[in-house]
């Protein structure tokens, strides 16, 4: 049975009390030769997110929200056919946005901001200069609020040295370069929240394996 949609009280405000924990998937479908929309459909199904994050989301997708009910957005990225897009059961706070961050030498990138009542994602599909990624995530790090997380691909190796942000995702490698070397680099970065669970989901259609976890926030909004 689908939970309803949190509405926090003003009294979790003044007490700091938690809201319940959010389920958030996320995954790159690989455009044009990877997920499709029956793919994401099928997956939708499967693990029935509250919010799921795609990246490299193309036109074809657009149809998702009439096909199984729920809000989307999509925000291609300058120049490109793709981009990161959004799916949550619930509706939005407000609609998601893009936030224009540092771009690499190839792709003008963007990160696309999803609004609920308690907290702030950015879906992210970060560049593969592992000093421009990490550029990027400290932009996005200065312009979210209190209660945040980042979620997506990071093409990042390593730590990501954002300050004031716990890297809670799943630890399991989410994809291989090259076909060969398994790497993570699928990420989920918090900032006053907490994971309760995080996990690898089973791969298919795309050369990157969806991510999962439960998030609540952690301590009074602000």
């Amino acid at each position: 049975m689908r939970r309803p949609r949190i509405i926090l009280k003003a009294t979790d405000i003044v007490t700091g009390a938690s809201a319940p924990a959010v389920k958030i998937v996320s995954w790159n479908l690989l455009h044009s030769v990877g997920a499709q929309i029956d793919d994401v459909i099928e997956l939708i199904n499967r693990e029935k997110p509250d919010l799921l994050l795609m990246q490299e989301a193309t036109i074809g997708m657009d149809a998702l929200a009439g096909r199984v009910g729920g809000y989307y957005a999509r925000t291609p990225l300058p120049g490109r056919i793709h981009g990161p897009a959004c799916w949550s059961l619930t509706p939005f706070a407000r609609k998601p946005r893009a936030c224009v961050i540092p771009s690499g030498a190839l792709v003008r990138r963007v990160a696309q901001i999803v609004h609920f009542d308690t907290f702030t994602v950015a879906n992210v599909h970060l560049s593969h200069g592992q000093i421009m990624n990490r550029r990027q995530l400290r932009r996005l790090a200065a312009v979210l609020p209190g209660h945040a997380a980042i979620l997506g691909d990071f093409n990042l190796v390593g730590p990501t040295l954002v300050p004031g942000f716990a890297d809670v995702g799943p630890r399991e490698p989410t994809h291989r370069m090259a076909d060969l070397v398994p790497i993570r680099i699928d990420r989920c970065l918090v900032r006053g929240m907490a994971c309760e669970r995080a996990s690898v989901l089973p791969v298919f259609a795309s050369d990157h394996q969806p991510i999962m976890v439960w998030l609540r926030t952690s301590g009074p909004l602000r």
